[in-house]
């Protein structure tokens, strides 16, 4: 049977006949269906690809995309963050937390203005009615660094990192109050293996300090109440800038430099003015490589946290901060020979378990 072509119509080689008008359209529509299967495998392959890329990558173009490197400059900045802080406030007996906060400030401080001023980020300008706004937002956070000073300085890494968790349990419970948030069964599950493995970690533990565990506890209300207020504080203050946004490097700006002067007070008056002035660290060419390098890595973590927001998703971001106290506990076990027992362990790792299943009840609901 011969087909009419829409170029035989067009030379005027006469109407095509009904059924041959069907056969037609058969065509049209089946080579549409073939072309749709031939792109669905594509299609497919882009979603599945790694890290929320567009189009399908290997492995090897996975470690060198900017995805993987920003994820792999947040986990090594967080965890050297920390473990730093440990060897300089247990490792070298430094006495003067306030101190150090203020000195680590004060480098964010300086680099972010420097940056700000050769034009390569944008802060906004800082008035006194941003100022206003913020002050409650900077009491906590203060409080909050404050307090994790001080649990670090008494208690082993690994179980600071499991009692963090804790968080999660008050910042859940906040959303719900404040928010109406409302969360499913996975989510409440996993915040009760938090509490178990902290309980558990907390009578299991041989280097066990009641005055850690007080600032720690302290320390996870003061970053609950810091990321609950800080949503209603962003909007507010967007409102007093000149662009009408706040982006994060405001914000770093906005924390550091407030904190300055609430942290001299408390140096004042915890009176590590005289502990600093008799203490032997100051000499120490090593100690201030340590603390210098403790303040590069607490601006370091604001930059590649953004860094990694920006290329990734916040559910990646999420799991990558569950993920990364894994090799932190075992770290921090290891370099600073924190004396453990096997029950001690098996919290620990009920802990991290417990922080990964609460990111992926997150992820499903």
């Amino acid at each position: 049977m011969v087909v009419a072509t829409p170029n035989s119509v067009r030379r005027g080689q006469g109407r095509p006949k009904p059924d041959q008008l069907k056969q037609l359209e058969k065509g049209a529509s089946s080579g549409a269906s073939d072309s749709e299967d031939e792109e669905a495998p594509n299609e497919k392959q882009r979603l599945i690809s790694p890290l929320g890329a567009k189009t399908p990558i290997s492995w090897l173009s996975l470690f060198a995309s900017k995805s993987f490197i920003a994820g792999a400059a947040y986990t090594c900045s967080s965890i050297s963050m920390i473990l730093l802080n440990k060897l300089v406030l247990s490792g070298f007996g430094f006495d003067a937390p306030n101190a150090l906060m203020f000195f680590q400030n004060s480098i964010a401080v300086i680099i972010v203005g420097t940056l700000s001023g050769l034009g390569l980020v944008h802060t906004e300008r800082i008035t006194w009615r941003l100022v206003r706004i913020w002050l409650p937002v900077n009491l906590i956070f203060v409080g909050m660094l404050l307090s994790g000073f001080n649990s670090l300085k008494y208690m082993q890494v690994a179980m600071v990192t499991i009692l963090k968790n804790t968080t999660n349990i008050l910042t859940a419970v906040g959303d719900t109050l404040f928010f109406g948030k409302r969360h499913n069964r996975a989510t409440w599950g996993s915040l009760g293996l938090v509490i178990l493995s902290g309980v558990v970690g907390g009578i299991t533990d041989l280097s066990f300090n009641p005055l850690g565990y007080m600032w720690q506890v302290i320390n996870c209300f003061f970053t609950a109440g810091y990321s609950l207020y800080l949503r209603k504080a962003m909007d507010t203050a967007k409102a007093a800038t000149k662009s009408g946004t706040l982006n994060e490097y405001s914000m770093v700006m906005l924390n550091n430099l407030l904190s300055l002067p609430l942290i001299l007070v408390l140096v004042c008056l915890t009176d590590e003015v005289s502990r600093l002035r008799a203490s032997p660290l100051l000499v120490v060419p090593s100690f201030w490589v340590a603390a210098f390098f403790s303040g590069l890595l607490g601006l370091s973590i604001s930059f590649s946290s953004l860094w990694f927001l920006h290329q990734t998703s916040p559910t990646t971001y999420s799991l990558v901060g569950s993920l990364n106290k894994i090799p932190l506990s075992v770290m921090g076990i290891w370099f600073f020979n924190a004396p453990t027992t096997w029950p001690n362990l098996g919290s620990i790792a009920v802990g991290l378990l417990a922080g990964i299943l609460f990111t992926r009840a997150k992820m499903m609901g």
